[in-house]
Parts: structure tokens; C-alpha cells; sequence
């Protein structure tokens, strides 16, 4: 696997010719439509096959990965074509292996809306160990606030991507609310029937486990989180469920602010089975023009947990998204769009904007002007992201954790398949 950064006078054709792989593998690798312009400064990953095989008539994918002593998910992770049509028919060439082996095994896990597009959910699904369904809620009576979740659980399935129920505070705005996760710590008959209920349906639809996302907690309710969270383990691990808990990105025990008093490292980590640190948002909707997660930060979040937390216990969250801030910015005034990462290219195609790449935040940019506005543009790409999976070998910590898979990010697929084998649990 490498990685070209386009220049002046390059075509995906030319790209094509100078590495020895085939146009149309470029064009899925990086999400490329069949006429997109190419930008200056843009990032492609070019994977590299060390074994391809041609298939004969009777081969079917179960045949040919025995063969080779690989998984048919894998076989379907390095051919992404298969996603849609699993159908392969003599003559057609699929990537067995590629070069530069597998660096290590990594776990995975993407949230999603029920809302999702099928065709970016099944594309991201054979990369993933869990899909993590956003999000189940709990009135004041105890009562489920319930995920439209039956297709995205089956879909999981289909894909060996085990699926986890999200289950957070946030209210009727959309919003997490401190007053109500205050409720639910302080009063355990209502946690009893909370449980109760969460159990029930994580039986009958098939979850393997929960997630806690629990967000601006207030600092006097630290404690009843963890009793909380000690009360869900002890009732989900007879079961057999995995709670995991989603953390606020901390670089030390006492700093201060509603996103990040209540959530002690030490002591969620002692309780749990995994944590996602909620690497993202430096660069945010109503904050200054920068990288929404630049890896000098995150460094700093992942040196700290691991402090803390057991290295086995740790995801590293990535953003699958940036933001376009129309200029000057202006404090709570200014709200910068969001905006997808393989959208983002478009858009600097569609402005003549040159993708820059700021080496300390390891992100890539671009500036344009529209309507008389200047605007910058803070995104991911292949350059980006392998900075950061890197980031998580140094540290040998679990995998990572996308916040969120809701667009297309196609370079990110083939970066892992190329580089990781994905555990699965189902």
C-alpha cells in the first residue's frame, strides 16, 4: 500500500500506469466517481496486490478462500466490488492478499443512525467488529426510547460485524441532558427497570452489548455514573453482554469542564470492557478554523489514558467527517458546515482549490472563494487517517472507533483492509 499525492498534469490514468494497478481499483479505493476531476494535493491510496487469483468456472468464494486459508469476509474486504454482489463468474480477478502483509489485528467499531443509506452502510460493514446503533434513550418512568434498529442489526450480521446498542441521556432536543442522567444515577428502582428493559430487547434483537454514552455529566454525579456503570456490568456479563463506555478526550485527571469532571478514566476503566476516547471536535461547529482532530492532540488524549486504562480496553475515536468555515470567523457567530470527506474533495474540485497538508496536525486542508467569502475547508484522508492507526500501533492499544460511518469513506476501507486484519466476533 502507498499513498500518491496528486500534482499538475497527473490523470487517474497516468496514476494507473506508474504503480501497475487498474483504473477502476483506483477509482473504489478512493471513492471516485467515473468523471471526477483530480486535485492538486489530493491523497490516493494505490493498494498493491502480492497474490491475485482468476477465477474458474465452479469456484465460489467459500472454495476459494479454503484454498488459500483465508475468510470469505476477507476475500470480500479486499475486493469491495463483492459487497454488492457477492456473484463471481470465470475470468474475474480477486486480490487474495496484499502486499506488505498485515500489521497486527485491530477491532473496529462505527456508529450509525438508523437513518443510514444502505449502500454506505454495507460498504463500511465487512471492515468492522461492531456496528454501534445510535441510540436508545430512557424516560423518567423508566420506559425505552427505541433505535428504528431491525435492518441495521441484520444488515450487521450479514457482514460478521457484531452489533452494539448505544444507550445515552440525550432528551426530546437531541441534546444530551445533564438533569436526566442525574435521574437515572440517583434513583436505582428506576435503574432497575432501565436494565430490565435494556436486557429484554438486547435478547431479542440480538445485541451483544451496550454502549454508555453519557455526555455533561455534572461533576457531583461522577460517583453515581461509575455505581451505574458497575450495576449494568453486574447485570450484563451473566448474560453475556460487553458494556463499553465512551469517554471525553482527557489529558489529565483534573481537568476541569462539564464534558470532562465525571468521566474518571481510572475508575470507568476499571469497570468496563472497552472505552472509546472521544478523539474529535477540536475543530468543532462554532470554534475557530482547525483540524477537527489533530494527531498532536490526540497524542496527547491516548498518552494520558493509557496511564489509566488498560491498553487492551482502549478505542481510539476518528472522525469521519470535517468542516467549511466561511471567513472571517467571528465567535458564536461563525457556524462552520459539516462535511463529508470524500464531499470535501469534491468541493475543492469544483472551486480550482489546492489541497494543503499541515504537517504538525497531520490534516489536510484547502482555502476557496465563493459569493465574495473566503472560506477553509479542515477534512480526513488516507494521509490523515494512517497517521492516526499508527498512532494506535505505537501504543498498541485495542483498534479505533469512527464517530461516524453515516458517509462514504472509502480510502479509510481500503487502508485498513490492506493494512489490518479486522477481528470478528460473530
Amino acid at each position: 500500500m502507498l499513498i500518491h499525492v496528486v500534482r499538475r498534469g497527473d490523470t487517474l490514468y497516468s496514476i494507473a500506469r506508474r504503480y501497475g494497478v487498474s483504473v477502476a481499483r483506483l477509482r473504489t479505493d478512493n471513492g471516485l466517481t467515473e468523471n471526477q476531476v483530480l486535485v492538486v494535493g489530493q491523497a490516493l491510496i494505490v493498494t498493491l496486490p502480492s497474490r491475485v487469483y482468476t477465477v474458474r468456472a465452479g469456484d465460489t468464494l467459500y472454495s476459494i478462500a479454503g484454498r488459500f486459508g483465508v475468510s470469505v469476509i476477507e476475500l470480500i474486504q479486499n475486493n469491495p466490488e463483492l459487497i454488492q454482489n457477492e456473484t463471481i463468474r470465470p475470468g474475474q480477478q480477486l486480490t487474495v492478499s496484499f502486499q506488505g502483509g498485515k500489521i497486527r489485528d485491530i477491532v473496529t467499531l462505527g456508529y450509525a443512525y438508523p437513518s443510514i443509506n444502505r449502500s454506505v452502510l454495507l460498504r463500511a460493514l465487512p471492515y468492522l467488529t461492531y456496528l454501534a446503533v445510535f441510540s436508545y434513550g430512557f424516560t423518567e418512568s423508566g420506559t425505552l426510547i427505541p433505535a428504528e434498529d431491525t435492518a441495521l442489526i441484520a444488515a450487521a450480521y450479514e457482514y460478521r460485524a457484531a452489533p452494539i446498542l448505544v444507550f445515552s441521556s440525550i432528551d426530546d432536543s437531541g441534546g444530551f441532558s445533564t438533569e436526566r442522567a442525574a435521574i437515572l444515577f440517583s434513583d436505582t428502582a428506576l435503574q432497575d427497570r432501565v436494565l430490565s428493559n435494556l436486557l429484554t430487547v438486547m435478547r431479542q434483537k440480538g445485541y451483544v452489548g451496550i454502549d454508555m454514552d453519557f455526555e455533561y455529566i455534572a461533576p457531583e454525579d461522577a460517583q453515581g455514573y461509575q455505581n451505574f456503570l458497575t450495576r449494568a456490568r453486574d447485570v450484563m456479563e451473566p448474560e453475556g453482554f460487553t458494556v463499553s463506555a465512551a469517554l471525553a478526550p482527557k489529558t489529565s485527571a483534573s481537568q476541569p469542564g462539564l464534558l470532562y469532571e465525571a468521566h474518571d478514566y481510572a475508575a470507568i476503566g476499571a469497570i468496563v470492557d472497552r472505552v472509546l476516547l472521544m478523539t474529535y471536535e477540536w475543530g468543532y461547529t462554532y470554534g475557530p478554523p482547525m483540524a477537527v482532530a489533530p494527531l498532536n492532540q490526540v497524542r496527547r488524549v491516548v498518552s494520558y489514558a493509557v496511564t489509566e486504562i488498560p491498553r487492551e480496553k482502549i478505542l481510539m475515536g476518528i472522525p469521519n467527517y470535517g468542516y467549511d468555515w466561511t471567513l472571517p470567523y467571528e465567535q458564536g457567530i461563525t457556524r462552520a458546515e459539516n462535511i463529508g470527506n470524500q464531499g470535501a474533495v469534491l468541493r475543492a474540485a469544483r472551486y480550482g482549490a489546492e489541497i494543503q497538508f499541515d504537517e504538525t496536525a497531520q490534516s489536510p486542508y484547502f482555502e476557496y472563494y465563493t459569493g465574495g467569502r473566503r472560506h477553509i475547508v479542515w477534512f480526513e484522508d488516507v494521509r490523515s487517517i494512517k497517521a492516526k492507526l499508527e498512532l494506535t500501533d505505537e501504543y498498541n492499544i485495542l483498534g479505533v472507533g469512527y464517530w461516524n460511518i453515516m458517509r462514504a469513506f472509502n480510502q479509510n476501507w481500503a487502508l485498513l483492509a490492506a493494512r489490518y486484519s479486522i477481528v470478528k466476533t460473530v
